[in-house]
């Protein structure tokens, strides 16, 4: 998949929405392509450290998530997963397995740290987006 195509793919991301073409063009040539198979263990709950750094941008196909073995949500194309692993070290909060044969762009903690040094304003539009998603959570959990 070429830079522009990746860059293309990113926009269709809620993570990435408020960025800027130019900042959408340096993620993508930090971003590599990853593909899985129906069935395939994307992540594994509990799992952490800093080997497990990386989040993937669904392109195409779907996914299943599970906490405690249970489904938890569905993921589609244009959703991430493990974007918590970014920013931290803690572990995996849930499981996830390819439902289709997925097409996805990892995206890495160094990478994401070389991005925020090099384009500062991708920080505060990604926290920004972060701390919106928390507010729709709370209100699920706490009307």
């Amino acid at each position: 998949m070429s830079v522009a195509n990746r860059t293309e793919s990113l926009r269709e991301i809620d993570l990435f929405s408020d960025c800027s073409k130019k900042e959408l063009t340096h993620i993508a040539r930090a971003v590599e392509q990853q593909n899985f198979t129906a069935g395939d263990n994307i992540v594994e709950e509990g799992r952490g450290g800093a080997t497990e750094g990386y989040a993937y941008v669904i392109v195409a196909g779907t996914a299943v998530a599970r906490r405690n073995g249970r489904k938890v949500s569905e993921l589609r194309a244009g959703e991430t997963i493990g974007e918590m692993a970014l920013f931290d070290d803690g572990p995996r909060t849930a499981s996830v397995v390819a439902s289709t044969d997925m097409e996805t762009l990892l995206l890495s903690r160094r990478a994401l740290k070389g991005i925020i040094d090099s384009t500062p304003s991708v920080a505060h539009k990604l926290l920004t987006e972060l701390a919106g998603r928390l507010r729709k959570s709370n209100r699920k959990l706490y009307g």
